[in-house]
């Protein structure tokens, strides 16, 4: 697959502070990427990096030739007392869209009723589809995600997410920066840990997960509420087809960690950190 993405021994200070540190990697095209880290960590100085918006010190970032970016995040402002429909047509007419493709975006993104609303008066989940709106409003390749889901709750999330996969299912390449874990194991091809400005893991969310399973055990759950751990080995196999014939099992789980436990195992500290 075409890469579309490279970033090579990206490092970027602010003053005297190092907030990256010779950050790398390759992204392909039509993957899902995620920059997963704690608040601080350096995510979106990275993203901005990435978007042209911040010229590194150090190192280069390469993105396919002539592919079209959308961009979502925080800082790109809308007009708050401009209603809905007027902010988007600002950017269409910039990118001369049709209007056509307003109407299109606000019917995928569940936002036709809000049209004539003041930006001002929606809640951030309904601003966060705005923003998707206008990242879209070209037909984009490759699409950044500065946080898309921060701060929302979790129905405005899950739309979000559903937007998401819906791109990625046409094909367009997404990197996105979160802090939060279920987004990136629900969303993310492959996903990067990022602390302190630096990459400390990168691969498939699940790859990840199962090279730091070191207790390697499961749990089960029998009829009345009572939870065991047995070794993921042939002794507990032999407990495990006692307890199907006998029909006391209720459920069945995987010990192995997840993103926010790998984190901590990795860096001592939590994703939700501020």
């Amino acid at each position: 697959m075409k890469t579309w993405i490279e970033a090579r021994d990206v490092t970027h200070f602010f003053g005297q502070k190092k907030v990256l540190n010779q950050i790398s990697f390759q992204i392909e095209k039509g993957s899902v990427t995620g920059l997963l880290g704690p608040s601080g960590a350096g995510k979106t100085t990275l993203i901005s990096i990435l978007t042209g918006q911040i010229v590194p010190s150090a190192g280069t970032v390469k993105t396919q030739e002539r592919c079209a970016v959308g961009i979502m995040m925080d800082s790109f402002g809308l007009y708050e007392r401009l209603s809905v429909w007027d902010n988007l047509k600002i950017y269409a007419d910039l990118y001369r869209v049709p209007s056509g493709k307003i109407r299109e975006l606000l019917v995928k993104t569940g936002m036709e009723t809000e049209k004539k609303t003041p930006v001002g008066k929606l809640s951030k989940g309904m601003r966060n589809r705005v923003s998707f709106c206008r990242a879209l409003l070209k037909d984009v390749d490759i699409l950044f995600l500065d946080e898309p889901a921060s701060g929302l709750d979790p129905a405005s999330a899950g739309k979000i997410h559903e937007l998401i996969l819906q791109e990625k299912q046409a094909g367009t390449t997404v990197f996105l920066t979160t802090h939060n874990m279920h987004e990136a194991e629900t969303l993310c091809d492959e996903v990067m840990l990022l602390n302190a400005g630096k990459i400390v893991e990168h691969g498939e969310p699940g790859e990840i997960c199962m090279k730091y399973n070191t207790e390697n055990k499961i749990e089960v759950v029998l009829k009345g509420g009572e939870a065991r751990m047995l070794p993921n080995s042939s002794r507990g196999a032999w407990q495990l087809s006692e307890w199907m014939r006998e029909e006391r099992i209720l459920s069945i789980h995987s010990t192995e960690p997840d993103l926010e436990e790998v984190f901590l195992t990795v860096t001592g500290r939590r994703l939700t950190e501020e």
